[in-house]
């Protein structure tokens, strides 16, 4: 084979190290020597030691055309954290080997036992042990040794051990030519890390201690906790970022076993990262299996982020715990100046309805730039609710409806004090900056940010239309839920649909609206039976996720006293929706027929107010009934029509009907 032909198939200039390189055609070149030995009436392997003795001759012209780098080499990385034997290293290069060309794979399947186009256990004891003695040593090498007890190389098959295959860990192989490739089911998140509106955080004494850990060699667990992993996760990416110590976001969930786990942290130790890893709880709340001391052949700093009180048990690692709250109000309105300087002016009031985080903020900056590029304008404030809008995932939660809210307050007839009870509700969250933050109010709460509305009252006062008012004017969507697709009968499927739920209104920013709560949001009863006891749970999970939200959530009920009264105190606002009164039916009457309707001359609508004591939304229901049956009978709106509308819709909510007017026959 001609020295060109190595340097093209054997030596790509761009993907391997120069010592992987050199060890890979050192055991080529003791393979060839291994195969000369061999009778040549047992086999013709004439060709293959001529193709791996070509490999060892050109190691050094091999060796010169690799692109050199002065990083550690990620082999001496994993033989310092799990104490790899000079075998264990022999082991490993001859087990990923197969993966470094067709050609040895073609070899190798020509002297495995089962034809399988890898290193088998039986030849790495040719090639390692010359006396009985040392297939006692490499027997134990491959049932407990530092690089099969690491995971970097498997022993996989069934038969006597010698018959077995070697195997290097998933992507391993790769990563040790310095190719950023990780096992499809470990995939780290890409997401970059971002500091924008973290200026105060990051200057802390506590983010100052974590930092200093990061940067540390000395074993050590700096534990980020929060009520949302993903923030936890964030929060100490961005920390990485500050402190420029390379890292990678793994998450590790229920469904990853060990070995996944194990694979994870090989990789991160090949590549000389700091891990930041999420731990998923289960279902249940619980830990993930033999998490108690994640990635502990680490060296260094290990970040694990968390939810909850689990704290990780690892006694060879010192812990530093970092509890994460969300960025403040004052940060927040930092955080808009920098993701998106083009809207600096309306930063605060950014700040005040869109309360994400400054990964989310980046994203959405991204979103902006690129709508007004595609139209060629500059970025507006409408372009950041329509962002938040596309990015949500209210629209894939199952029993959850997302509405554009465009209702009015000259549309919600009121008495001036329930008005001003919503406007206070609207102000309390427009103020939050200045009492939370400046003046230091409910400080270390959580969930202060977060305001939940109690709206009671008879069916179509004005419960939702008033919820949509609220949310057009803080310039948000209205989320609204439907209760008979979130309650399930299923064990622990009404929470997880719950936790769906909130955690759509928190990532869309919309005002969360549980209509008709009663059936969710009921006193709790004695416990009688397994259903009672699963129902009281269900409360209770309720009870701590509304406390914690942060945004606005309105609950309406026909009647408050359905309530459960632990959700009542935690009410900042509790509003009555009485049968409206004359004068406030007068008002919905001109509200809900328009000034283009052709309303006919014998139409009185304050005959209509005075006789007819309706909540709003029966007479939205008349007068559009009657609208459509003028249409249909090419006439103007009469009073016939809206008499007739008025008396079927008392019919549906049966209710008395009162009567025609006087001197009208009843149609």
């Amino acid at each position: 084979m001609s020295e060109a032909a190595v340097r093209h198939l054997v030596w790509p200039t761009h993907a391997c190290s120069e010592r992987l390189a050199r060890a890979v055609a050192q055991m080529a070149a003791h393979i060839a020597e291994l195969l000369r030995t061999v009778p040549a009436a047992e086999r013709d392997l004439t060709s293959s030691c001529a193709f791996l003795a070509a490999m060892g001759e050109h190691a050094d012209v091999a060796s010169a055309y690799l692109q050199r780098s002065h990083e550690p080499d990620p082999i001496d990385r994993l033989a310092a954290a799990y104490g790899f034997s000079p075998l264990d290293r022999q082991l490993l290069i001859l087990t990923g080997m197969a993966e470094e060309n067709e050609g040895i794979a073609s070899v190798f399947a020509s002297l495995h036992p089962a034809g399988e186009s890898r290193a088998s256990a039986g030849l790495a004891a040719q090639l390692f042990c010359g006396i009985n003695a040392q297939r006692r040593d490499l027997r134990e090498h491959l049932e407990i040794g530092a690089a099969v007890k690491s995971g970097a190389v498997r022993v996989i098959g069934g038969g006597p051990l010698f018959t077995r295959t070697l195997e290097v860990a998933p992507a391993l192989w790769s990563a040790l030519h310095g190719i950023d490739t990780w096992p499809a089911a470990l995939a780290p998140d890409q997401t970059p890390a971002v500091t924008s509106g973290l200026g105060e955080w990051l200057a802390s004494p506590l983010a100052q201690r974590a930092r200093a850990a990061m940067r540390s060699s000395e074993p050590r667990v700096v534990l980020f906790t929060a009520d949302d992993l993903v923030l936890a996760a964030q929060r100490a990416a961005a920390l990485a970022l500050h402190a420029e110590v390379p890292a990678v976001r793994l998450t590790i969930a229920p469904a990853h076993g060990a070995e996944m786990r194990q694979w994870a942290e090989l990789h991160v130790i090949a590549r000389g990262l700091l891990p930041i890893v999420s731990l998923v709880p289960s279902l249940d709340g619980a830990r993930p299996a033999d998490t108690d001391a994640p990635f502990a052949m680490c060296p260094g700093t290990v970040v694990v982020c968390g939810a909850g009180a689990w704290r990780p048990a690892d006694a060879r690692r010192s812990m530093l715990e970092i509890p994460v709250e969300r960025i403040a109000s004052r940060s927040r309105v930092a955080m808009w100046r920098e993701a998106l300087p083009e809207l600096a002016s309306e930063a605060e009031r950014l700040s005040m309805v869109y309360t994400v985080e400054p990964d989310g903020a980046a994203v959405l900056a991204d979103d902006v730039r690129a709508l007004a590029a595609l139209e060629g304008r500059a970025p507006n404030v409408e372009d950041v609710a329509s962002s938040v809008r596309a990015r949500g995932k209210a629209g894939t939660v199952p029993g959850v409806s997302l509405r554009r809210a465009t209702a009015r307050w000259e549309q919600l007839v009121l008495p001036k004090d329930r008005l001003a009870q919503l406007q206070e509700v609207v102000h309390r969250l427009r103020h939050q900056p200045r009492v939370l933050d400046d003046w230091g109010f409910m400080a270390g709460r959580g969930g202060a940010r977060g305001v939940r509305v109690l709206f009671a009252g008879p069916p179509g006062t004005g419960k939702t239309l008033a919820a949509e008012v609220l949310a057009n004017t803080l310039g948000v969507d209205l989320l609204v839920v439907d209760l008979s697709k979130v309650v399930s009968k299923w064990l622990g499927e009404t929470e997880k649909n719950l936790s769906a739920v909130f955690d759509a209104a928190e990532q869309s920013q919309a005002v969360l609206l549980f209509d008709e709560a009663d059936s969710l949001f009921g006193r709790r009863t004695e416990v009688s039976d397994a259903h009672d006891r699963y129902a009281n749970l269900e409360t209770a999970y309720l009870l701590t996720r509304l406390e914690r939200l942060e945004g606005l959530a309105v609950l309406s009920t026909n009647l408050q006293r359905n309530i459960d009264p632990a959700f009542v105190r935690r009410f900042e606002f509790m509003m009555d929706f009485d049968e409206p009164g004359e004068q406030e039916r007068l008002a919905l009457w001109r509200c809900h027929l328009p000034p283009g309707a052709p309303l006919a001359h014998d139409v009185d609508i304050g005959e209509l107010a005075a006789l007819y004591p309706l909540a709003g939304g029966l007479i939205r229901n008349a007068t559009v009934a009657a609208a459509f049956q003028a249409a249909t009978a090419g006439t103007s709106i009469t009073r016939t029509l809206l008499v007739r509308a008025i008396r079927r819709e008392y019919q549906k909510s049966g209710r008395a009907y009162p009567g025609a007017p006087a001197g009208m026959a009843e149609t």
